[in-house]
C-alpha cells in the first residue's frame, strides 16, 4: 500500500469499523496522542485515501428498496454528454467504466419493477446508449468492505 505506514492502517481499520468516530476516539482507541492522530486522518482525507465522508443510506430508506445492476454498451464519440445525461437521472447511484463486452456498469434505485422499467428506458434515452441489460440485485451477500485490504 504506498504512502499508508503502520499508524495509518491502525486509523484506517479504526475508522472503517467507526464511520463516525471522533479523532479524540481513535486517538483514545488507538493510544496515540489526538495531534498524531488528527494529522494521520488529515493526511488521509487530503490524499489518494479517503474518499470524502457521506453517509450511506439504505436504499429502502429513500423510498427505493429495489437495486438494480444496468451493464450498457455506449457510442464512444457522444462519451462526455452520455455522461451528463446520466448525471441527472436521479435514480442512478454509480456509473463506472468497465471492460468487456460493455462499457458501462450503472448501478439504480427503483420503488418496484415498473420503476426499474421506466428508469432503464430513460437511461435508453441518453446520448450514446446503444444497447442496455439489466440484472435486479436479490440479496446483498457481501456488503462492501475494504479493511480486510489493510493486513
Amino acid at each position: 500500500m504506498t504512502g499508508i505506514d503502520g499508524i495509518d492502517g491502525r486509523i484506517l481499520r479504526t475508522l472503517d469499523a467507526s464511520p463516525r468516530a471522533t479523532v479524540q476516539y481513535v486517538a483514545e482507541h488507538l493510544g496515540i496522542a489526538r495531534g498524531t492522530a488528527h494529522s494521520h486522518i488529515g493526511r488521509l482525507f487530503e490524499g489518494p485515501h479517503l474518499c470524502p465522508v457521506s453517509s450511506r443510506l439504505r436504499p429502502a430508506s429513500v423510498g427505493r428498496p429495489l437495486r438494480a445492476q444496468v451493464t450498457a454498451e455506449v457510442d464512444q464519440s457522444t462519451f462526455e454528454g452520455m455522461i451528463g445525461d446520466l448525471s441527472k437521472i436521479p435514480e442512478v447511484v454509480e456509473c463506472v467504466a468497465i471492460s468487456g463486452a460493455s462499457d458501462l456498469a450503472i448501478e439504480i434505485l427503483a420503488r418496484d419493477a415498473d420503476d426499474v422499467y421506466r428508469i432503464t428506458q430513460r437511461i435508453m434515452e441518453c446520448r450514446g446508449i446503444r444497447r442496455t441489460a439489466t440484472s435486479l440485485v436479490l440479496r446483498e451477500l457481501i456488503p462492501r468492505r475494504m479493511s480486510q485490504l489493510l493486513d
